[in-house]
């Protein structure tokens, strides 16, 4: 069994893929600066599923330092692969702060790339996302679709990260898979995206905020299998990006109508303009993940709802407090 890096280990996948390489058998070193870019709260809940089994490490720590290479390589001298889940998240909140997400999404990349190449670390990951695809192309989008014109720096810093990562391979022969996870929720998820959110804002009460007209459209796809598609992804492949995600299509409205139904609550929706930075339709094409890794995803939309809706109505007691503002 081998000893995996896995950054982002308090985020909602990075969790998620580091218990998956638990269940296993392996030994995981998760890395996590626990930033306050949300509620710290959900992190630390994740992390509570991880910090009692004995083939967990936890290293508090920052990509973005330069000191990270050094300190990462006195910690695991030798890894079977880095799975770097570390990320500034969202579209909108990049256009506030554009450089907390170079730093992050860019500059960290690099650095565990260099970790990469000067242990001789046979594989890297790198979280990519559907965002890179902009407004370009007609969806579903496949890998090969142009990511010439990210609509916000968050896709941006998500680019430099790939380019980054391709030069890496081709210089020092690093094997390399990038995934391009498409809109990921199950529970847990984080509550600065629209699953988690609604599922609050219904279950209390309060306003449902709704950008555009809620006729836009997502793929979703439920987190273990998002977890499953990252592992699948470790085998051999040179240097590919992979599509992992948006199986099942639904727009916000239907999305709103359903938790409706979960929770036996009407939403008091208010809808505001649509933001600059957002797409109408963000659908992928995963035929290469299924051809070449043998990705298929398992669960549905209504169930993956209803396990989210479960959660938090178990965990109500502090979600209700989590800030999803």
């Amino acid at each position: 069994m081998g000893i995996y890096i896995v950054t982002g280990a308090a985020g909602f996948i990075g969790s998620q893929v580091a218990n998956a390489l638990l269940a296993q058998g392996h030994q995981v070193v998760g890395v996590d600066n626990l930033s306050a870019a949300y509620d710290v709260r959900m992190k630390q809940h994740r992390l509570q599923t991880l910090l009692p089994q004995p083939a967990f490490t936890f290293l508090k720590a920052d990509i973005t330092d330069l000191a990270i290479i050094d300190k990462l390589a006195q910690v695991v001298p030798q890894a079977q692969a880095v799975i770097n889940l570390a990320a500034m998240a969202g579209v909108r909140q990049s256009t506030s702060d554009p450089w907390s997400y170079l730093y992050t999404n860019t500059l960290g990349t690099l650095n565990l790339l260099e970790y990469t190449r000067r242990q001789a670390v046979p594989k890297f990951i790198l979280a990519s996302t559907s965002s890179l695809y902009g407004a370009d192309g007609t969806p579903p989008h496949s890998e090969l679709a142009p990511t010439d014109h990210p609509l916000a720096p968050y896709a941006a810093s998500k680019k430099g990260a790939e380019a980054f990562a391709y030069s890496y391979h081709h210089l020092y022969g690093i094997d390399i898979s990038v995934l391009r996870y498409f809109t990921v929720y199950g529970p847990a998820g984080r509550p600065d995206m629209s699953m988690f959110r609604f599922c609050q804002w219904i279950s209390e009460g309060r306003p449902v905020t709704i950008t555009g007209d809620g006729e836009q459209s997502r793929g979703f796809t439920y987190l273990d299998d998002i977890a499953e598609g990252t592992l699948l992804a470790l085998k051999n492949v040179g240097y590919d990006i992979f599509n992992l995600g948006g199986h099942d299509v639904m727009t916000i409205n239907q999305l709103v109508e359903t938790f409706e139904e979960l929770l036996g609550k009407k939403a008091n929706r208010v809808y505001i303009p649509a933001h600059p930075a957002d797409v109408y339709s963000n659908v992928a094409d995963v035929n290469k993940a299924r051809t070449l890794l043998g990705w298929e995803p398992r669960v549905g939309l209504q169930e993956g709802v209803r396990n989210l809706v479960d959660w938090y109505l178990t965990n109500r007691s502090w979600a209700k407090d989590i800030i999803t503002d």
